[in-house]
């Protein structure tokens, strides 16, 4: 993928360790925020920030001119993907050089499945308002794929962790806890493993929809106790779900029980690089970079 030109909307944890894993040193990627004080994690990230609060700007529209590749890693709201809503019309006429999109969706578009196992086949069944308007915003940016005949890879994915967002971090700063319903279990996604998968799928132009998650669902207090065995701390106590006291929107995860195969991921020739969650806390742990996930230098 040389001398291409990558632009991100929505360049926060997911996008910033897409842009690290560039290994094309002639790779210009841009990258969109909310706030101009993230300008310089964005930049330590090797991306060039730029602005975007649901108004297309002139240096948003000139770097889109150039763009190859475009990936959305932003939430749709009440008012739809606020990407299309601000830059449809852009996309569609005054992008030459576009010749892939990619949309970063969520596993939570299959609703709940009773704990059995779902991949891309399976029915989109959202509970939460905002996995149904994930839903629609896929339709919306797959449609747009259709129309200027260019691929869309819809990428589902589960929990996501890494340096700085992981269960190591959370025992230590005392905010883990070990809540069981029984029969509960979870996907998770190593962010790196987001980033493989992207630049994997980009390299061929390749579209689809995609489960990019973990081999291995599991119950939540578990991941907990296996941090805490390598840290060599005594975990939490371990909570029922029924005496938790939790926020309305943690509450409707545990609403949602799967288990999510990524057989398509996989067969589009990808191998995870931490395929669940052990082998990732393991490396966390061992590479001492679990803290802090700003501090890791691009690649290229």
């Amino acid at each position: 993928m040389t001398g291409k030109q990558v632009f991100i909307f929505g360049a926060g944890y997911s996008g910033k360790a897409f842009a690290r894993a560039d290994e094309n040193a002639d790779t210009t990627i841009f990258g969109t925020t909310r706030s101009a004080d993230k300008f310089g994690s964005l930049r330590q990230a090797g991306i060039e920030p730029l602005r975007f609060d649901g108004a297309l700007t002139r240096e948003i529209g000139d770097a889109l001119k150039k763009t190859t590749h475009l990936v959305i890693s932003i939430a749709p709201e009440e008012a739809g993907d606020p990407v299309l809503n601000a830059a449809r019309e852009a996309i569609a006429a005054d992008m030459p050089a576009l010749e892939w999109i990619a949309y970063l969706s969520t596993v939570g578009v299959y609703g709940d499945h009773g704990g059995n196992w779902v991949d891309e086949t399976a029915e989109c069944r959202p509970v939460s308002k905002r996995s149904v308007m994930r839903v629609a915003a896929e339709q919306d940016w797959l449609k747009l794929g259709q129309g200027i005949g260019r691929p869309v890879a819809i990428l589902r994915l589960s929990g996501i962790y890494g340096p700085g967002r992981n269960a190591l971090v959370n025992l230590e700063n005392g905010t883990a806890r070990r809540l069981v319903k029984p029969g509960q279990v979870f996907n998770r996604i190593h962010c790196d493993d987001i980033a493989g998968a992207l630049w994997h799928l980009a390299q061929d132009d390749r579209g689809g929809i995609f489960n990019v998650t973990d081999d291995l669902p599991a119950p939540p207090q578990d991941v907990v106790a296996y941090a805490a065995a390598l840290m060599g701390v005594t975990p939490p106590p371990e909570i029922p779900f029924d005496a938790a006291q939790l926020s309305p929107m943690a509450r409707s995860f545990y609403g949602e029980n799967k288990r999510v195969a990524n057989r398509g991921i996989k067969a589009a020739g990808y191998r995870f690089r931490f395929p669940d969650y052990r082998s990732a806390l393991d490396h966390l742990w061992a590479s001492g970079d679990w803290r802090d996930g700003e501090a890791r230098s691009p690649m290229r």
